[in-house]
């Protein structure tokens, strides 16, 4: 499970064309897409996180490592399912489609594939704090299947491109803001 995992979030990074144009052929159960590939990046996710607390930090710390896993588990199941709702609220409103939440999820998932990795990458190696510019590759990535994916006709691409982007990116950092204000417990 997890090799095809990491073959489509390889594809998605590295010929976000190509793959877009493969998943659109690709025949998947909505469950499905959840259980094998949303949940257990998510799941990777939050393990970098209580790993990479536990031994980056100088001391040994279970209590934190749990603390920066939960919150991490939290922000990123939160800002996947938020990030699609409101992709799913916009996509009726300003592009005058009909709602399909099981599309926007898939999207939103297959699009936030680099913005996992990054995660999973920043979080055992702390050093490289650097590595969160590119994930500004996430428009590109979001470019690239608005239109073979989404269905998205080129007068739109930039606009809906431009609202997804920002959805994507920003949920997940939102619903972290939020949770370090209401329990200041969770913050490391």
């Amino acid at each position: 499970m997890y090799k095809e995992i990491f073959k489509w979030v390889i594809a998605i990074i590295s010929q976000p064309g190509k793959a877009w144009v493969m998943l659109t052929k690709k025949e998947e159960n909505d469950d499905e897409f959840l259980s094998r590939f949303v949940y257990p990046l998510i799941g990777l996710v939050t393990v970098a996180a209580f790993l990479g607390v536990l031994f980056t930090r100088k001391e040994f710390d279970v209590e934190l490592a749990l603390k920066s896993s939960i919150k991490t588990l939290v922000s990123s199941f939160g800002g996947f399912y938020l990030g699609a709702y409101f992709l799913n609220e916009v996509w009726q409103s300003f592009f005058k489609r009909e709602k399909d939440m099981k599309l926007m999820q898939r999207f939103v998932g297959y699009s936030s594939s680099l913005m996992f990795a990054l995660s999973v990458v920043l979080m055992l190696l702390p050093e490289f704090f650097f590595l969160r510019i590119f994930v500004l590759y996430t428009f590109y990535i979001v470019w690239e299947g608005a239109g073979p994916y989404m269905q998205i006709e080129e007068n739109t691409r930039l606009k809906f491109t431009g609202v997804a982007t920002v959805i994507i990116l920003l949920t997940p950092s939102v619903i972290g803001i939020l949770l370090a204000l209401l329990m200041p417990g969770l913050n490391i």
